[in-house]
């Protein structure tokens, strides 16, 4: 077995890589640039090795940079992790003239497959259905819209070398065909130094079902089942899932066979994923195979039992695989939600900042029966940075069935405390309450059909208001019994405590009458109803976990004047607990306005300015395009959202900008 063995990436994909060879008593070599210097895998790894500056195509993608650092440190095998020199054939190629290990497959798989318009091509010759499109190269963005109108809106314009939702635009006219061509031609040559593009039929209200292969040397290949990755926002996937609630038995064997024929037909090894996508009738088509350990592995470990990342590093050191495809059984379900550093108040654009709080979390069994699993490559006091991808960590749980899997996450979600940044945990947390999610009748349309307007919180249902006012009163009773115990109080003039309350939450009053014994508390309402709060939560905690009616129910809890904030469950609440005079005196106060922004373009996110599409003095229409801002290797297009002309322009290409610095100004 190898002894030392470098990792070619950086986050939370290294640190998980870090685990299984410690567990396998290999040592480990982190590289880093300037933004990571202090990064998490830095400090897991045995070694560490700067490779450059910040940016990524002056660090991680240089192969010459990763070559030095192998030769420097004698790492004799390189795990590539996703993204970056993952599917890169010359890297492949690299290893092999410098007689290091590629924890991955042949470079011939790699060129085979990594490119998506080959790989349809092979996909094709094999007998494999695959979607319509055109897989020649495609010259300018006029050429795209000929393609397009050709093919059919809507079409698909993705990147060859592309990955992780970088590169790929949706087109539903000929405008958005030349905008998206242009952008994913930027991203993928800023993303993967290779801009070429090809377009297909985008199969609407599809699933996006994967099937992961794990292939050895010896010529076996078996299948580890599927994983359901539907929910995705702008093609990135944000929720997956094991198994999936669609397939059959019959189809899960048809789509495993059909990945293991079209990996041994580009005669394949290690850790693979084959992507397709399943119209409602489970006719399922290939889209495309990773030649690489995938994101959501970890739902698929967790239902097989199979540590993937070992598997890859004992396929690479030419050991056989030591199971069987009949000894892949599907045991439970299990869940994944990506933690990003995307603010879903702001249309998940990216946030960066310092992680000033971060306590995921505790991993491992729960009270429930299921498991908890964290893959993070963060910790508290770091920083996220403007360089790389948005992803924090992949929150994962287990369950015997999938409603018990959704459960934990639910309980897993409102327990994680992030502060600092924006992030989509309240996200998240909505699409695990959704009715249609639950029920599992969900397509990669998920997002833009229930979220059409984005995301701007969670409005809970009357009994969950309920359970959270219950709670509220009884936490604000404990608070108030503290306070009146403060010392130096003069004599004879001690504070009294009521046990009648008003809490406001959502635009809803509801009257409580408190009862506090040892146990905890009796919240009585209005309507004769009552609710049995026991908790051990001191006034301070920012993580509150109670009982309410025997149910646990976790809520993050901060500090407001008159009461609190509470989150959960995707709400983010402003809860006054008042007293009955209190409660008629607030009716009584004006409401507040915000300040009218209308005229302005503010920056939505931290970034860069790549792009200028306008002067001052112009006349500018609704859906016009105004400015281009990079941020996290993505384009985003900012657009008017009404008729105006541009009174003044406060940016300058190659400009850093910041959350709601003013771009424009419009008359």
């Amino acid at each position: 077995m190898f002894k030392k063995i470098l990792i070619a990436n950086r986050g939370e994909i290294a640190c998980r890589v870090i685990k299984s060879a410690r567990k396998m008593g290999i040592q480990t070599v982190a590289i880093y640039s300037d933004a990571d210097r202090n990064a998490l895998h830095v400090q897991m790894a045995d070694e560490a090795v700067h490779i450059g500056p910040s940016p990524a195509n002056q660090s991680y993608i240089v192969i010459d940079k990763v070559m030095e650092a192998i030769r420097r440190t004698g790492a004799e095998a390189v795990h590539p992790g996703y993204g970056f020199l993952s599917e890169n054939r010359k890297f492949a190629e690299a290893l092999e003239a410098e007689g290091v290990a590629f924890i991955g497959p042949p470079s011939g798989a790699i060129e085979s497959m990594g490119d998506k318009i080959t790989s349809k091509k092979i996909a094709r010759e094999a007998g494999v259905s695959t979607v319509p499109g055109y897989m020649g190269l495609i010259a300018d963005a006029e050429e795209a819209v000929k393609i397009s109108g050709e093919i059919g809106y809507p079409v698909m314009i993705k990147a060859s070398a592309g990955g992780g939702g970088k590169g790929m635009r949706i087109a539903w006219n000929d405008q958005e065909a030349r905008e998206g061509f242009e952008s994913s031609k930027n991203e993928a040559a800023n993303s993967f130094g290779d801009d070429r593009i090809f377009i297909e039929k985008f199969v609407t209200q599809p699933r996006h079902i994967e099937i992961q292969v794990l292939a050895d040397q010896h010529g076996n290949c078996v299948y580890l089942h599927e994983r359901e990755c539907s929910i995705q926002r702008r093609n990135q996937k944000v929720i997956e899932e094991a198994p999936s609630p669609f397939l059959d038995p019959e189809t899960r064997k048809a789509m495993g066979e059909q990945a293991c024929a079209l990996a041994r037909a580009v005669g394949y090894t290690s850790a693979g994923t084959v992507e397709f996508i399943v119209d409602g009738d489970r006719n399922f088509y290939f889209l495309e195979m990773n030649t690489r350990l995938q994101v959501e592995h970890p739902v698929t470990e967790l239902i097989t039992g199979v540590d993937l990342v070992e598997q890859m590093i004992r396929v690479a050191n030419g050991e056989a695989l030591p199971f069987r495809q009949e000894d892949l059984t599907i045991n439970g379900w299990a869940m994944e939600s990506r933690l990003y550093a995307e603010d879903p108040y702001r249309n998940f654009l990216p946030s960066i900042g310092r992680l000033t709080r971060y306590r995921p979390p505790v991993e491992g069994p729960t009270q429930g029966g299921g498991i908890v699993r964290n893959d993070t490559g963060v910790y508290e006091g770091g920083e996220i940075s403007m360089y790389y991808d948005p992803m924090i960590a992949k929150l994962c749980t287990w369950g015997q069935t999938r409603d018990a899997a959704i459960e934990e996450m639910r309980l897993a979600l409102d327990t994680f405390e992030v502060e600092g940044i924006g992030h989509n945990l309240p996200f998240c947390a909505a699409v695990m309450d959704h009715p249609k999610f639950v029920s599992g009748d969900i397509t990669t349309a998920f997002i833009a059909e229930e979220f059409p307007e984005g995301f701007d919180g969670v409005s809970l249902p009357d009994p969950m208001l309920r359970k959270v006012a219950a709670a509220a009163a009884a936490m604000n009773r404990v608070a108030e019994i503290r306070r009146t115990r403060v010392s130096g109080r003069m004599d004879n003039h001690e504070r009294m405590v009521g046990d009648d309350w008003v809490v406001v939450l959502q635009g809803q009053e509801y009257p409580v009458a408190v009862q506090a014994d040892r146990g905890g508390a009796t919240v009585a309402f209005a309507d004769g109803a009552a609710m049995r709060v026991e908790s051990d939560w001191t006034p301070g905690q920012t993580l509150a976990r109670l009982l309410v009616d025997g149910e646990p129910l976790v809520l993050k809890v901060g500090r407001l004047s008159g009461g609190y904030r509470l989150r959960l469950r995707g709400a983010d609440l402003k809860v006054h607990v008042r007293s009955p005079r209190q409660a008629e005196l607030a009716r009584l106060m004006p409401e507040k306005l915000p300040p009218d922004t209308s005229k302005l373009l503010l920056c939505p996110m931290p970034g860069l300015m790549v792009k200028l599409s306008v002067a001052e003095g112009d006349e500018v229409f609704e859906g016009q395009a105004l400015c281009t801002v990079e941020a996290m290797k993505m384009e985003n297009i900012l657009r008017a959202e009404k008729k105006g002309v541009v009174k003044s322009i406060n940016a300058e290409i190659g400009g850093s900008l910041m959350v709601d610095d003013v771009i424009m100004e419009f008359e």
